[in-house]
């Protein structure tokens, strides 16, 4: 069955979240909305549940199987002008959907390698890190609580929707849960300029393993570092201090999978 909901009226409740769900908001259904066909089409293959898609009639005519596969019981239709109007912003795609964030998985499900971060705050980055995992192969994302959700929406549009292809877990305290990956046999690498850092072509790569990526500005903490069982470097020209987390995230991530 595919039944459209042709909008006309901009104060319909079902309608309210895709302008009040901002970047990292949250309701008490755990709602996520995607923007974008790439981005709404990749989840729509999934198993993610899906509440309601806004879009124009012209989405609906271009994939029309896809979304009647999925039985969702609330197709809005509009033209963009009025979807700009919802939203409260202009508008530069023809389709969004509200879902709801895939429950976390528990930290002894994450296989044998984990991306790990440690207080990054950009969305941006946060969507570029999973969608260079769901690339390379990473299948786990351990976040703490401090940072923005992978399903935010803007880290979700950044990742362009590749975020659903991941588990994750989000973590209270980073030096409980270090402790608890290294008693299920994880060895905990930490990428961190140091002293006595082992160089990204040098390191060898443990069977089970977990990959510390910090703060964008102040990196990983001493702290955390002695806990970790090895900081690892990645070379760099003389005079470059650093690179982006999320391209720092992508070289490791190759070298660590593709040893």
């Amino acid at each position: 069955m595919f039944n459209l909901i042709n909008i006309d009226d901009l104060s319909i409740p079902e309608l309210q979240i895709y302008h009040t769900l901002r970047d990292n908001a949250l309701d008490e259904k755990k709602s996520f909305i995607a923007d974008s066909p790439k981005v709404v089409n990749l989840l729509l293959e999934g198993d993610v549940e899906v509440q309601s898609i806004l879009a124009t009639q012209e989405y609906y005519d271009e994939f029309r199987e896809l979304v009647e596969s999925k039985n969702i019981q609330k197709l809005y239709v509009a033209d963009k002008k009025l979807m700009s109007e919802i939203v409260g912003h202009k508008i530069h795609h023809n389709c969004m959907m509200h879902g709801i964030r895939p429950l976390p998985n528990a930290l002894d499900t994450l296989g044998d390698s984990i991306l790990m971060i440690d207080n990054i705050t950009s969305s941006e980055n946060i969507g570029s890190i999973s969608r260079s995992m769901a690339g390379l192969g990473v299948k786990s994302y351990l976040l703490p609580k401090s940072s923005p959700h992978p399903y935010g929406r803007r880290a979700l549009r950044v990742s362009m929707g590749y975020m659903s292809y991941l588990n994750y877990h989000v973590y209270d305290d980073i030096f409980v849960t270090i402790e608890e990956l290294k008693k299920q046999g994880y060895r905990i690498y930490a990428a961190e300029v140091t002293q006595d850092s082992t160089p990204l072509w040098d390191v060898k790569v443990s069977k089970k393993w977990v990959l510390l990526m910090g703060h964008e500005g102040k990196g990983i903490s001493q702290e955390v570092l002695d806990v970790c069982d090895e900081v690892v470097t990645i070379e760099m020209q003389e005079g470059v201090k650093s690179f982006n987390v999320g391209v720092a995230a992508s070289l490791m991530m190759y070298r660590f999978k593709f040893r």
